[in-house]
């Protein structure tokens, strides 16, 4: 199947719900205004955005900046970690990535993610992204973090062993066994294989957000939080990188108090985030964007294979085409557990739809997003 011959996604794609971090093209020339429309919609995941802006410091010589960049990115060899004992790699030119928001509560992050400093961390955001055949379309899968699964056993990539485990909760998989053990959850889940692993950290996502100079929201009603250190009264806001990171990781503050709701909340926030990265016009100025490669390479762990900025740029060089008009953000079909409302189970039927589809490359079926638990806090946060 050829890039122009993917499918349009099942899914009547909303406005303004990408589910990931991105970024901006550079500006086309004026002149064909679909041109210069498409490139101005451009929102890449993270890495793709920080290795876009390596690409532009690399062609300008300074050999200095590679070598810091590079020094900065931090991988993990999930592959030695996981064996062989794993779905098999897709023969068609499609990808699967999974993109983890990690909440550590040690170091830099203690401040920011509140609770106790244990040692342990969670993946507060987990995301499937499947870029189809062609690179020119994806689709995104947000899988809640408080989803109740049976976790595989699995090694971690220092070689120590953990137990499977029956009706835990899904965030429990890299606390228990780091990155490594994530990955091996999901593809037991999905029955697909992840080519790659991203993830970013609190203090790295909120750096971000400030070297951007802050990202414009409005909101249609109060959003109060103490657990985010969160209070938005409803209307319109620049918010700095500390609220940004209160936003995405609100549950209380807004709708049904669920984890559902977060994810509605950090689509609509990538949405406003994109935006701002395409208004700076992020490709046209050396300083700024050398900090904002700095302040993103710091900020990213992957697995080995984008371990370089070689590897990285190459990937994302694969992506730039996608842009948020091209993407297809659901979430697992989930209903609320009866038994605990803090807790979602997977729609098996419904969720099988979604894995089949990008398993064949195909666009998820609208029926497998119909009726399911939603969170309730849709709407509540735009892109001013």
């Amino acid at each position: 199947m050829s890039a122009e011959s993917t499918p349009e996604p099942g899914i009547p794609g909303e406005p303004g719900t990408p589910d990931e971090p991105g970024a901006g093209g550079p500006r086309q020339p004026s002149g064909d205004p679909r041109r210069r429309t498409r490139a101005r919609r451009r929102g890449l995941l993270i890495a793709a955005w920080t290795a876009a802006g390596v690409v532009v410091l690399g062609g300008a010589g300074l050999g200095y900046v590679y070598v810091r960049l590079n020094g900065n990115i931090e991988s993990l060899d999930i592959d030695h970690a996981l064996g062989t004992d794993r779905p098999a790699k897709a023969d068609n030119g499609s990808q699967n990535i999974l993109v983890l928001g990690s909440d550590t509560r040690s170091g830099a992050n203690k401040k920011l993610g509140g609770g106790a400093d244990d040692g342990s961390a969670r993946s507060d955001t987990a995301m499937v992204v499947h870029v189809y055949e062609g690179h020119r379309k994806a689709a995104v899968v947000s899988i809640p973090r408080d989803t109740l699964v049976d976790r595989p056993a699995c090694t971690d990539t220092e070689g120590g062993t953990h137990d499977a485990a029956t009706g835990v909760m899904f965030n429990s998989a890299y606390t228990t066994g780091g990155a490594a053990c994530a990955v091996k959850t999901v593809e037991a889940i999905t029955g697909i294989r992840m080519d790659h692993y991203l993830e970013v950290d609190f203090s790295g996502f909120e750096k971000l957000v400030d070297e951007l100079g802050g990202v414009d929201i409005t909101t249609t009603e109060d959003i109060e939080d103490p657990d985010s250190h969160l209070d938005l009264k409803a209307g319109t806001h620049t918010l700095d990188g500390e609220q940004a990171l209160g936003l995405v990781r609100t549950r209380h503050g807004v709708g049904d108090g669920s984890d559902l709701g977060r994810i509605q909340l950090q689509q609509a926030f990538v949405k406003a985030l994109v935006g701002k990265v395409e208004d700076i016009g992020l490709l046209t100025g050396g300083a700024k964007l050398y900090a904002l490669a700095d302040t993103a390479t710091k900020a990213v762990t992957t697995d080995s294979g984008l371990g370089s900025l070689n590897s990285l740029t190459s990937f994302a060089g694969g992506l730039k085409g996608i842009g948020a008009d091209d993407m297809t953000m659901v979430t697992m079909p989930v209903r609320y557990d009866p038994a605990n409302r803090n807790r979602v189970i997977v729609e098996k039927a419904k969720a099988q739809q979604v894995w089949t589809a990008l398993e064949k490359d195909l666009p998820i079926p609208e029926s497998a997003t119909e009726g399911n638990a939603t969170g309730e806090a849709a709407g509540v946060v735009s892109s001013s």
